[in-house]
């Protein structure tokens, strides 16, 4: 265990113990408790949203606060590709090309494929596992722009999220800011919907999780907080914007052994501006995920 999560746990050992916390015996009023815990620890604002996709059942905090989606929007653009590419819409092996001067920081993909070029597919799979940016553009240009990807929330029942703008600046999205947001509660459920719903074809839902079976980004964070071998994957985001408070996202699922998957959206907004990538936003995320672990093997389907 690292130096950044001793401290983070003897911090919320120590709330625990001093916390006039109501005393609720459910396991959701249990687990709840745990997650306003590791926000006071944490000095920052938390949003957690749990899905059982067997049962329905969900559970979290905050669940309806607005957060900025920062690069866990490529998730369901990626999703959005192999819909369109279903529908006969739109052909996913149709190559295309892109200008230098469409690149940008976090674009390991595109800067690689510069003079080639790349499927719609190569670049659905860079945008969710490499977090490729100049990538995710390229594909809104492609699929009606942000508010093509608004629209495929929609028809797949998100009533909530919403994308308005394109790499780099969706990501500035102080409190208050309303374009680029979701809530817990609803990207949970879209979630299990383009990953464990009826939304995509079975090859097609198959490849999507692969994907974000494969995603590096997310390893310090809820992934961070699971048991060993099991079955998880997610998308992950950060934004650390001048002159707002800095931003880390988790959205994904995870499989139990021999449980129905839950997916889960996280959200953790620092109590500060930050500089760079701090390891102790990223291990409140990890806490949760021992949250999501315990409501994964606990819950009633």
């Amino acid at each position: 265990m690292t130096p950044d999560r001793r401290h983070f746990l003897a911090g919320a050992v120590a709330l625990a113990a001093s916390a006039c916390v109501p005393i609720d015996t459910s396991l959701p009023g249990r687990l709840v408790a745990k997650l306003r815990i590791i926000e006071a620890a944490s000095g920052g604002s938390l949003g957690v949203s749990f899905y059982d996709t067997g049962s329905g059942g969900s559970m979290g905090l905050n669940r309806s606060m607005r957060f900025g989606h920062c690069s866990s929007f490529k998730f369901s653009l990626a999703a959005q590709v192999l819909d369109l590419d279903q529908q006969g819409i739109k052909d996913a092996d149709q190559l295309l090309r892109w200008s230098e001067g469409d690149l940008m920081f976090v674009s390991p993909f595109t800067t690689k494929r510069l003079d080639e070029g790349a499927t719609m597919l190569e670049l659905a799979e860079a945008t969710q596992k490499y977090s490729d940016n100049a990538a995710a553009n390229i594909l809104l240009r492609q699929l009606g722009g942000p508010e093509g990807l608004t629209r495929f929330w929609r028809d797949n029942g998100d009533t909530i999220s919403r994308l308005d703008r394109y790499e780099p600046e969706l990501n500035n999205v102080p409190v208050g800011e309303v374009r680029d947001t979701t809530t817990p509660d609803a990207m949970a459920r879209t979630v299990a919907r383009l990953a464990w719903g009826n939304a995509l074809e079975d090859d097609r839902r198959a490849l999507l999780r692969q994907w974000m079976v494969d995603t590096p980004t997310g390893v310090r964070r809820v992934r961070a907080g699971l048991p060993d071998g099991w079955v998880t994957g997610d998308k992950t985001g950060t934004s650390i914007w001048p002159g707002m408070q800095a931003l880390y996202v988790d959205i994904g699922w995870v499989q139990a052994p021999g449980r129905a998957p839950v997916s889960f959206a996280t959200y953790f907004r620092s109590d500060a501006e930050q500089q760079d990538m701090n390891p102790k936003s990223e291990a409140v995320l990890a806490e949760v995920g021992k949250v999501l672990a315990d409501f994964a093997l606990n819950r009633v389907s």
